[in-house]
């Protein structure tokens, strides 16, 4: 497991967590995104998962990106989804279908969070102006990160300009002779 690197976005005056293992995919704090909505976080999320087009897209998710996901369960779940009776909550959904698009965690710094591409769909069901705000931000978060890249790849480069000019120098002042003496282009030409 690689490190763990936090970010934050605000949104329209909510503070939104991120966090990334791989740089490519980052999963934003779903419990973060529902207190714009309510000051029970876990209910909303719990109320968004009960929605038969949500189970839809979960498990579209997850077929595409998880090939561990277990169908079997989920259409389970998709046959029971919108009655009044069905439950559905975030860690319900991780154990019984093996998902990797949404992740609870525990304790300090806990939460739901969900893929970049899911808790976006989330941010709509709560709000599409709320959701235009996150993705503002986040996408100047990425511009932010694509920049300071670029500089270290041109610091990276300039360094290698240097490196190579010592190394050029090097090999001409101590393995490259001056000048060859008659005798080595006697011994070269035949």
């Amino acid at each position: 497991m690689g490190k763990i690197i936090k970010d934050t976005i605000h949104a329209n005056g909510i503070d939104i967590g991120i966090y990334t293992q791989d740089f490519e995919n980052e999963f934003i704090s779903l419990t973060d995104i529902a207190r714009y909505k309510s000051d029970d976080p876990t209910a909303v999320i719990q109320n968004w998962m009960r929605n038969r087009d949500v189970i839809e897209f979960l498990g579209l998710w997850e077929r595409l990106h998880n090939p561990d996901f277990k169908p079997l369960e989920f259409e389970g779940f998709k046959k029971q989804a919108g009655a009044n009776a069905f439950t559905m909550s975030p860690k319900k959904w991780i154990e019984a279908t093996n998902a990797i698009g949404i992740v609870s965690k525990a304790g300090r710094y806990g939460g739901t969070y969900a893929h970049s591409d899911i808790a976006m769909s989330f941010a709509t069901w709560i709000s599409p102006e709320f959701q235009l705000y996150i993705m503002k931000d986040y996408r100047r978060l990425k511009t932010d990160e694509n920049s300071r890249l670029s500089l270290n790849w041109n610091l990276n480069r300039e360094i290698s300009k240097l490196n190579y000019r010592i190394h050029t120098d090097a090999i001409k002042e101590n393995l490259i002779l001056p000048e060859l003496t008659p005798a080595q282009v006697a011994i070269n030409s035949k």
